[in-house]
């Protein structure tokens, strides 16, 4: 039986700030705390995951609210909104950090922002207290367009997908709907495991994030806008030819 959560699991945070104004607001107008826990989580799941596009923030360690503003993220911001609304409506959750191979990012990266990036990136996905069980959910990373636009170029696929984001068995039913049960979308690319942490703080305090120095500054201030454009035209190009096969898609080496 998994440990119970503790009331850590629901405290604020700076990176977690739910209290903000604007979290707050959403909250509200959506009505997301009158529903019913299921309902509530799977409501909070599907906003992250369609509503915040896929794509590339300034920084894996932002604030819950700056990637709301943002209205876009990966897997560390997205989760880290993720947990923040949780939270917000009384849904304990807590953060499994990892590393994956860069080359799940491969198609959606490419370039100077793909030979920047570490062999090992930073990951992580969200454990939900549901039912009296820890739920990892991951699935929320790439939003329904940009999933759907990766489906249709690569109809002809079978078998192990790993490139532009995605690293699972089965890219055309890849089970990333919340229905109670865990959702993966990169767990396949998962090189490293840091263990449990009661918040993205804790984890960035004590592994940092991907990037540093001049190779942060570039990312902030030119790279990423390019990586945000690539991934915009390919969740854009849904009438593309369907492609059979990539040299990224056999599998991590």
């Amino acid at each position: 039986m998994p440990a119970q959560h503790t009331p850590d699991r629901l405290r604020e945070t700076p990176l977690l700030n739910y209290h903000h104004s604007h979290i707050q607001a959403l909250v509200r107008e959506r009505g997301w705390q009158k529903l019913p826990e299921r309902e509530r989580i799977g409501a909070l799941y599907d906003f992250v995951r369609n509503d915040i596009a896929f794509g590339y923030n300034a920084s894996d360690d932002l604030p819950a609210s700056d990637v709301l503003a943002d209205g876009l993220g990966q897997c560390n911001t997205k989760g880290t909104l993720l947990m923040a609304l949780l939270r917000a409506c009384d849904v304990a959750c807590r953060f499994h950090g990892f590393t994956i191979d860069k080359a799940l990012q491969k198609g959606a990266v490419t370039g100077l922002a793909y030979r920047l990036a570490p062999s090992s990136i930073v990951h992580s996905w969200v454990e939900v207290w549901f039912e009296n069980a820890w739920i990892p959910l991951e699935g929320f990373i790439l939003d329904s367009a940009y999933l759907r636009a990766l489906q249709q170029r690569f109809a002809a696929h079978r078998g192990a997908f790993c490139g532009y984001g995605a690293a699972t068995p089965n890219l055309q039913d890849p089970g990333v709907e919340w229905r109670g049960h865990p959702t993966y979308i990169q767990k396949d690319g998962i090189n490293h495991d840091f263990g449990l942490y009661d918040d993205p703080d804790a984890f960035y305090a004590e592994h940092g994030v991907n990037l540093s120095g001049m190779k942060a500054w570039l990312f902030k201030t030119v790279v990423r806008q390019q990586m945000n454009r690539n991934v915009a035209q390919i969740r854009s190009a849904l009438t593309a030819q369907p492609l059979a096969h990539g040299p990224m898609l056999r599998g991590l080496p």
